[in-house]
């Protein structure tokens, strides 16, 4: 199926390596003109070759999450160039420590939350004007398999990513009186850095590449997605409802 954004504008969070790398990729080979966000600089600058390259566009936007009032500059500065966002893909994410929960020192376990968690409702918080100006707002957030099959020693990050998918939830039903599609994705084991810090002893190899499972996430970004409040698990390539029967 071929997948047509031009004339929409998408932002990317995390988009300087991994899923959110190829991810920006395949909205720009789309027709999106990709607001790429990352705290570094040397990745946003390789993706926007990338890009160009592919004849697509970029907009480049170093800052790190954590920083609150950066994010409510973001939504002010896309306003004022663009006056609406089309897509959204909340990608940026960190790890913290593969450790029991009683051993989680308290830094680490703020600072996994402050990135995963309360920078998610400050960028649903900024960006939610813009997206509901489009005629077909999309929003798709990360989250991960151990958000609804918790793991030992994964405390901290599974805890944030089951809040990204509550979180995710609430605002579908929220916007459901919207042309607004909001869903919430599972990549499942996949070549990135955060896998290898996880489980350092895998064989990459023997997982799919970041562009594979990006391709799979394209379509969610498309106006002809009407699933919304959803869990898309991308390696069985199907939809989990979280919705309990009437």
């Amino acid at each position: 199926m071929t997948i047509d954004l031009k004339g929409r504008i998408a932002l990317v969070t995390g988009a300087s390596r991994g899923i959110g790398y190829f991810t920006a990729i395949e909205l720009a080979k789309a027709g999106a003109h990709v607001i790429a966000c990352a705290r570094t600089v040397g990745g946003l600058e390789e993706l926007d070759d990338v890009i160009k390259a592919a004849g697509g566009s970029a907009t480049l936007v170093p800052f790190d999450l954590s920083d609150m009032d950066a994010i409510d500059r973001l939504g002010a500065s896309i306003y004022e160039r663009w006056g609406k966002l089309d897509i959204l893909v909340a990608n940026a994410g960190i790890l913290g420590v593969i450790a029991p929960v009683a051993h989680v020192e308290a830094k680490t376990f703020d600072r996994v939350m402050t990135t995963n968690v309360t920078s998610m409702w400050r960028l649903v918080r900024s960006l939610e004007p813009l997206l509901v100006k489009s005629d077909a707002g999309r929003a798709i957030l990360l989250s991960s398999g151990v958000a609804t099959n918790p793991r030992a020693f994964w405390g901290a990050y599974a805890m944030s990513k089951a809040a990204v998918e509550t979180m995710g939830r609430i605002w579908a039903e929220e916007m459901a009186h919207t042309p607004l599609k909001i869903n919430m994705v599972n990549p499942g084991a996949t070549r990135t850095a955060m896998r290898a810090q996880a489980m350092p002893g895998e064989d990459p190899e023997t997982l799919p590449h970041p562009s594979e499972v990006a391709a799979k996430i394209l379509p969610l970004a498309s106006p002809e997605t009407i699933d919304s409040g959803r869990l898309f698990v991308v390696r069985e390539n199907r939809f989990v409802d979280y919705r309990l029967p009437e």
